[in-house]
């Protein structure tokens, strides 16, 4: 009769677990490098309106325009690396979950593979019990 591992199903749940773990992670990150792309765009964006401020090329109307927009993407800036944090923040935390549920598998899987040790084990010293008893048999047979 081959191994049957009584806790099959929540190791495969486990597994489960995991793999809709590695899913949310996966989309932690892409959601992390998107906000740090946005803020190194805002962060491009506003070193060039800088650049202009400072070459002092425009005229009265247009630096007024010009400094609303500055104090606009400076704005930004601070959105978007508030943004990029709690993106970090979610990121680690979906790592922290997966490293853990990758543990509770892990364990599951050392415990199945002692529990076939154990089994196979047991196998082979019933089968060696039957073959002495076999051979003890045998002997006394033909001793007679």
């Amino acid at each position: 009769m081959p191994f049957r591992f009584k806790m099959q199903k929540v190791l495969d749940y486990r597994a489960q677990l995991e793999e809709e773990s590695k899913v949310r992670l996966a989309d932690a990150e892409r959601r992390l490098r998107e906000s740090r792309e946005r803020l190194d765009a805002v962060l491009d964006e506003l070193a060039r309106a800088e650049e202009k401020s400072r070459m002092g090329l425009l005229q009265n109307g247009e630096r007024w325009l010009h400094e609303q927009y500055l104090k606009g993407l400076r704005s930004d800036r601070a959105m978007a690396e508030l943004q990029c944090r709690m993106q970090e923040q979610l990121a680690e935390e979906a790592r922290a979950l997966l490293a853990a549920r990758a543990m509770e598998r892990k364990l599951l899987e050392k415990l199945k593979e002692r529990q076939k040790s154990q089994y196979l084990h047991a196998e082979r010293l019933q089968e060696q019990h039957f073959n002495d008893e076999i051979s003890t048999l045998r002997y006394k047979a033909s001793a007679f």
